[in-house]
């Protein structure tokens, strides 16, 4: 893996409801900008591997949503909710004048994008969306409930590392010990002496149930809006999120510019370093990038 060695600057700005200061990372550049959102439990360092192979020309903003990373934590987690993590992300471009941008989105970022796209297309008019569809396996959920708000202070990086590994090993069976703690340093911070997931263990309660807040039901009639839109689909070959089935179907009803590509020995979710990822990903850019 990589780190993107860019420049960033810090950015804060008010939540859509005026409740909280949240933040994001703003990588200039004079082409194109690219919104990166992150999934459940991650943060805006999550897109730094694939910050690295991109062009430098391209403005990237990448953001921790309320309760992740450097945003302010939520006292009511009743909001953790994709919806109202789009309404900041309007908030964000509004504040910083951004009439357009591709949207990438990983997990939760990506149900994000496609809300956004179906809200605004003219806005969000070229979507990249990793590991997720209209419907989730039912395996997946299960297994990010078994973990997620549950992590307890840990006392070194190494230890970290360590525990990041052995959660999510199973997505990323071909990762050396270099990886994992390139990993708990994007996904963790170090507070107080001790190390412990960069996120509000409230966000929990938005995975609780048989049908979790952050997961809507069924949101292919939304998919169906995207029509017109261009899409590149991104799933790991290996994923317990998103069956080979979902991605099927939605490229059959997908009836504008779409591209399907499988990240092998990857499950939940691809980092967007890996070469078919990356490769993809910078092909969709320079066709489509808004």
């Amino acid at each position: 893996m990589a780190h993107s060695g860019r420049p960033w600057s810090e950015h804060f700005y008010r939540s859509a409801d005026d409740r909280l200061q949240l933040f994001a990372r703003d990588y200039p550049g004079d082409g194109p900008t690219l919104l990166m959102m992150h999934g459940l439990t991650r943060n805006s360092a999550d897109f730094e591997p694939l910050i690295a192979g991109l062009d430098a020309d391209y403005r990237v903003i990448s953001v921790d949503q309320r309760g992740r990373g450097r945003s302010d934590h939520d006292p009511d987690p009743v909001h953790y909710l994709p919806e109202v993590y789009v309404a900041d992300m309007f908030a964000l471009l509004d504040g910083l004048g951004i009439d357009k941008v591709t949207a990438i989105g990983t997990s939760m970022g990506g149900l994000m994008a496609m809300i956004m796209g179906a809200m605004q297309p003219d806005r969000v008019p070229a979507i990249i969306i990793n590991d997720i569809g209209p419907e989730v396996d039912p395996a997946g959920i299960a297994r990010i409930q078994s973990y997620v708000g549950q992590a307890e202070p840990l006392a070194s990086w190494e230890d970290a590392a360590a525990a990041c590994r052995d959660v999510h090993r199973p997505a990323f069976p071909d990762f050396g010990d270099s990886d994992w703690m390139e990993f708990a340093r994007r996904t963790c911070v170090e507070e107080n002496g001790t190390v412990r997931p960069a996120y509000d263990p409230g966000i929990a309660s938005s995975m609780e149930g048989d049908q979790p807040a952050t997961v809507p039901p069924d949101l292919w009639p939304m998919w169906d809006m995207l029509a017109d839109l261009p899409i590149l689909l991104l799933r790991g070959g290996i994923s317990d999120i998103l069956p080979a089935d979902t991605a099927a179907q939605m490229e059959a009803r997908h009836s504008g510019w779409f591209r399907r590509v499988n990240v092998p020995y990857v499950g939940h979710a691809p980092i967007l370093d890996e070469p078919e990822a990356l490769s993809a990903i910078r092909d969709f850019l320079n066709r489509h990038a808004a």
